[in-house]
């Protein structure tokens, strides 16, 4: 068998790629992600994430001061030099925003990070993503499961001394919050979507 690129491949660097790259290669899928290096693709979205994102990006739209955040879905975050990710939906300092040609937003900017759990990202979004986000100093992480349509909604806050997140609450059909703001969203409004 011949060590030769497969056609169409791109052959990684042998210090792996840096945030900057995913601009410069030519041909990614949308939706990629640089985990320590790696240049993760994304599966096709199912229709419950699709649901999911899209309520609680129009629920965090309708429910964030404009005037201090911004509600932002199909954009990364550099979390560090190989890092570089997606979340589904993520609240960002209003006085944070980039140029209409940016394609990143920096950690520092970012307030809330939300994933919507689907079986190809299993691992990283419970796993490495919250890590990777708690290291780079964001307050808070959403992460969503589906419970046969229906929304799980695991909200944790970060531990400034010790940079881990820690649990707030799990939540079934409605979600109330008073950080970063007045939140109060009922999920079963998936089943309308």
């Amino acid at each position: 068998m011949s060590a030769e690129p497969m056609a169409g491949w791109h052959r990684p660097p042998a210090e792996g790629y840096f945030a900057d790259d995913l601009d410069q290669l030519p041909d990614l899928p949308p939706h990629t992600e640089l985990i320590d290096g790696a240049i993760i693709t994304m599966s096709p979205q199912k229709l419950f994430h699709m649901k999911a994102v899209s309520l609680l990006q129009h629920a965090l739209l309708r429910l964030a001061p404009f005037e201090q955040y911004r509600v932002r879905r199909e954009m990364s975050v550099v979390l560090g030099p190989r890092q570089r990710v997606e979340p589904d939906v993520m609240l960002v300092d209003a006085g944070a925003e980039i140029s209409p040609e940016g394609t990143w937003y920096p950690a520092d900017a970012v307030l809330l990070a939300i994933e919507v759990v689907s079986p190809d990202s299993e691992e990283r979004d419970r796993k490495r993503k919250p890590q990777l986000y708690a290291e780079a100093g964001i307050d808070w992480f959403w992460r969503v499961e589906d419970a046969d349509g229906k929304i799980v909604l695991y909200v944790y806050e970060l531990d400034p001394a010790t940079r881990q997140y820690m649990p707030l609450g799990i939540f079934h059909d409605r979600v109330t919050l008073s950080v970063p703001f007045p939140i109060d969203i009922d999920l079963t409004e998936i089943d309308r979507l």
